[in-house]
């Protein structure tokens, strides 16, 4: 007879509106399967409550609990964190396998990005090395959608992304009316949206006005444009209109602003000290608009990810099928792979469940394709239209109300008992 082995889930980077979807999928799926899995552990704020022994005991959790996670946003259930464990730090690689053997863990799935993928697969070599059977199989997660290559092989799009990208269109069609309403005197609104690196979410914004009725700018990373040039494109746009909305990266390239990096090395924008908006905003006016009033900012921060209200059926669908397919993988495949959302060719939105290696996915950097940039570098093409529409649904979530306030999950603090000294992780001494 299999002896069942216990389980350890965590989340890593930014959280997404449905990121505790995928967890409900593991944990579900765990639950259906006794005879392969015994206790589900999350670890607690991530990797790191795997290094601190914060193991929270999901599976003494009350069913009803789990299910909730569905319309849970972003990660207060069981944390996230922005600890990367680096070569240099192999106290901590030693760490995590010392803590997996005390609490006989044989199941470890990682939620996250790139740099998730890559820390699973290395605590998986590492376990095999130190003869401790562990299976590691990732579950991608980023709003970003920069998980995997361009040429969409290795997974089409992470979940996160659709909600994001529906925040954006819904968002943007209500900018529309401040700006129709308030253009006498503010006749240019400018949106910074999310996108360190790559210009999905705000290319998203196009979603609202697929027609192109709305006097909209979309100004990526990757637009390359001079704010001389992005004045210019605005102004014609008032020329042309009378007003002008511009939705612009928050990676935008407007030279120094006081950035600040996390320990992943990704800069935090709404860390630093300046805003692109800010500079985007102070600039128009400076250099003079072609229409009477002023430029005007909005900032929306991490609101874009937390937002259960603009969750995407599809987004919330497809995160708790990856998180089944990952446990299925870890049974049926072994160790070494991210569950992928892959999709089927023709004319109609399908997508299929698989897997891809985590050390190609963990090695592999999405850009956003050259070809879905307009000629213009102010919008993006019908081709991205038809790509990102089907991810952002058709439908409202439906989330449960209590005395008119949303229900979330609201887990237990239950932790399994510390069996080893305290740690404190190498890159905090």
């Amino acid at each position: 007879m299999i002896q069942s082995r216990n389980v350890v889930v965590a989340q890593s980077g930014g959280p997404t509106p449905v990121i505790n979807n995928s967890l409900r999928g593991v944990v579900e799926t765990c639950r259906a399967m006794p005879e392969v899995f015994g206790t589900v552990y999350a670890g607690w704020h991530g990797i790191e409550g795997v290094l601190k022994e914060e193991l929270l005991d999901l599976s003494a959790q009350p069913a009803e609990e789990i299910a909730l996670l569905r319309t849970t946003p972003a990660a207060g259930a069981i944390g996230t964190c922005r600890y990367k464990l680096k070569a240099a730090q192999q106290e901590d690689f030693e760490r995590v396998i010392e803590v997996f053997r005390a609490h006989d863990v044989g199941y470890f799935f990682y939620i996250g990005g790139n740099d998730s993928m890559d820390t699973a697969h290395k605590i998986a070599l590492l376990a095999q090395e130190r003869g401790l059977e562990l299976i590691a199989t990732g579950v991608p997660k980023t709003i970003d959608n920069d998980v995997g290559d361009s040429e969409f092989r290795l997974i089409d799009h992470t979940p996160g992304y659709g909600s994001v990208a529906r925040y954006w269109a819904l968002n943007v069609q209500n900018a529309d009316q401040e700006n129709v309403g308030s253009c006498p005197s503010d006749p240019v609104l400018v949106l910074q949206a999310m996108g360190r690196k790559i210009g999905f979410i705000p290319a998203a914004a196009r979603l609202a006005d697929p027609e192109r009725e709305m006097p909209l700018l979309i100004i990526m990373r990757e637009s390359g444009l001079t704010l001389e040039e992005l004045a210019d494109g605005v102004n014609d746009v008032l020329r042309e209109r009378g007003r002008a909305l511009v939705v612009i990266s928050e990676g935008f390239d407007v030279g120094a602003i006081g950035e600040r990096k996390d320990a992943f090395g990704h800069t935090m924008f709404s860390s630093s000290q300046m805003t692109v908006e800010r500079v985007v905003v102070n600039y128009l006016n400076e250099v003079g608009l072609a229409a009477r009033g002023s430029a005007r900012g909005n900032v929306s921060g991490t609101d874009q990810r937390h937002n259960m209200i603009y969750a995407s059926s599809v987004d919330l669908e497809e995160a708790y099928k990856v998180g089944q397919k990952a446990v299925l993988i870890a049974v049926e495949e072994g160790s070494g792979f991210m569950a992928t959302i892959l999709r089927d060719p023709g004319p109609f939105y399908h997508v299929r469940y698989d897997k891809v290696p985590l050390e190609v996915v963990a090695n592999s950097e999405r850009a956003f394709p050259a070809s879905w940039i307009a000629p213009s570098r102010m919008d993006v093409t019908d081709d991205f239209v038809r790509y990102a529409r089907p991810l952002i649904g058709d439908d409202w979530p439906a989330i449960p109300l209590v005395d008119g306030r949303q229900r979330f999950a609201r887990l237990q603090p239950i932790f399994a008992e510390k069996r080893l000294p305290e740690y404190v992780p190498q890159a905090y001494r």
